[in-house]
Formats: C-alpha cells, structure tokens, sequence
C-alpha cells in the first residue's frame, strides 16, 4: 500500500469542506482529480471513508480516525522539508490560528508582531469567529492554535488557562443611567427592562454576559445582536441599549466619551466584577510541531 501525501491532503481538505467542489476550489484542483484522489485513497484502504448524501461526504467512523493521523504526516512532511531546505529554518510551516474577536483585534496583532520578530517565522493564517466556531474548527483539523474567551465545551480539545480580562456594564454619554454614575454605584435593580446591545450566540461575551448579570435580571431584552465589538460600541454610543463588552475593546470610547461605564451594586452590596480567562486550545490528537510548540510556549510568556 503507497499513500501519497497528495491523497491526504486532499482527504484532509474534503473533511474540512464537506464536498468535492469546496475542497477543489481550497486546492485549485479540478472535481475529478480530487474525486479521483479519493476514490483511489479508499481503494488502497480498502474502506469509505465519507457517507454520501445529497452531493454532501459526512465523515464516518473510520475517516475520524484517520484525520489526526493524515494531519500528523502532513505536518511531518512539511517539516522533513523545512529541515533539509537551505537555511534549514525549521519554522517555516504555515501557522494556522483562529481567535475569538476580542483576542483577535486586541492581542493577536502585537502578539504576532512579537512571535515574528522573535522568531523570523511569517507564515501565520489567522481566522477570526465567535469562540464557539474556533472550537469546531479546531475539532476538524482546520486550525492550528485557537485563541478564545468562552468556554470549550469539547472533550476532544485541550483547555490551557492563558490571561486575564474584564468586562464592563457601559452605556451611550446621552443613556438616562449615564447621569446616575454622579450619584455612585448603580443597583442592579436599575437594569431591569433595560434593552441591550449583545454580542451573538456562541460568542464568549454573550455567553459571560447570560452567566454574570441576565440571570440576576426578571426582565430584560436583546434590542440588537451584532457580531463585531466596534458595531456593538457604535450602537451603543447611539443609545440603542446597554451593552456588556471588553475592557480592552472599549477603551478608546470610554476615553472619547461616546461610553460611560456603569459601577453596579449587587443587593448584598458588593461590586459587581465580571473577568474571565483567555484560553488557548489545541486539539488533543493534534501533532505539535516545533512550531505549534514555540507558538504555544511563546504566548503562556506573554501573559497580558
């Protein structure tokens, strides 16, 4: 049996796209020569590796426990080269990253900068989605490193604790609760029947924001959802609602003036303080190369 790293690039690519047509526009290949990689890659194995439905391939049984292997011998293969290219440079893999917003617009670019120039290392893919859609990616292979807010609720996915972050109650300069802050801290009883402006679904925000405070509100409502912290800021500078964001991401806003943080006070009289952790996931059959290793070590130094 010779498989060619060609067939599990390929299979590697179709499990992540879910159809021929996706995996060969990724490869810049044609339909059959990726339909053909495959149908011979099965052959060799002597088993299906997708179930076929409606010009859909779900991945099956078999083809799960092939993906970490396929991906393992990729990997090594890209360092073999990089090993004996001529400088040697075993860096030179592509780094593929997904991070959750926050971390994307606030950290990653300066960590980036920093791993670059540390390392001579450039070839870095970055994607940028809602935490829960990190964590998918990351669970079919697609990524690298995933860089999140939220929670992972798979088990396939290891969970390293990374730096700290907190995030703030504000509303717009002109919001009727705006002018309380003269007075002191604001009761939690005033949010209620308060619209909010929120982050969506699967969003490590959101999901902080339905934990620390709706669930300490009878009533409440989700005036807008919108998936970009600079959207959300700018709609709640025009008093679309209130809103539960980043300390990072609403600084500029606060310092302009357009946000007004609201202190809140807990009926036991105590401040409310909402921080959570950034994670960093790797998949747990994910092979770590030397440079998804120095990646790794480089931002646990770099604790923000």
């Amino acid at each position: 049996m010779k498989i060619a790293p060609r067939q599990l690039s390929i299979f590697v690519a179709i499990a992540s796209e879910g159809s021929i047509t996706a995996a060969a526009e990724r490869l810049y290949l044609t339909k059959p020569a990726v339909s053909m990689a495959l149908s011979e890659l099965e052959r060799q194995l002597g088993h299906v590796l997708f179930d076929r439905h409606k010009n859909r391939l779900y991945i099956n049984d078999l083809g799960k426990r092939l993906l970490p292997m396929a991906d393992e011998l990729l990997a090594r293969h890209r360092e073999v080269e990089a090993l004996f290219s001529s400088d040697g440079d075993v860096l030179r893999g592509q780094l593929r990253i997904g991070a959750s917003h926050t971390i994307g617009n606030q950290l990653l670019p300066w960590l980036l900068r920093d791993f670059r120039d540390a390392t001579g290392h450039r070839d870095q893919r970055v994607s940028l989605a809602n935490s829960r859609d990190v964590c998918a990616a990351l669970e079919r292979f697609e990524l690298d490193i995933g860089l999140i807010e939220g929670e992972a609720q798979s088990g396939e996915l290891e969970v390293i604790d990374w730096c700290r972050d907190r995030l703030l109650v504000v509303a717009g300069h002109d919001h009727p609760l705006a002018s309380w802050e003269q007075e002191g801290p604001l009761p939690v009883s005033a949010l209620e029947g308060q619209a909010w402006v929120l982050r969506e679904q699967g969003s490590g925000t959101r999901e902080q924001f339905m934990r620390a405070l709706s669930t300490r509100l009878e009533r409440w409502e989700a005036s807008l959802e919108l998936n970009s912290a600079e959207a959300i800021i700018n709609a709640t500078a025009a008093g679309l609602g209130l809103t539960c964001v980043s300390e990072r991401e609403a600084s500029h806003a606060l310092r302009d003036g357009r946000l007004v943080e609201l202190e809140i006070m807990l009926e036991d009289g105590s401040r409310l303080v909402i921080e959570r952790l950034f994670h960093l996931l790797v998949h747990r059959d994910k092979y770590r190369s030397a440079l998804v290793k120095r990646f790794i070590e480089f931002c646990l130094a770099r604790e923000e």
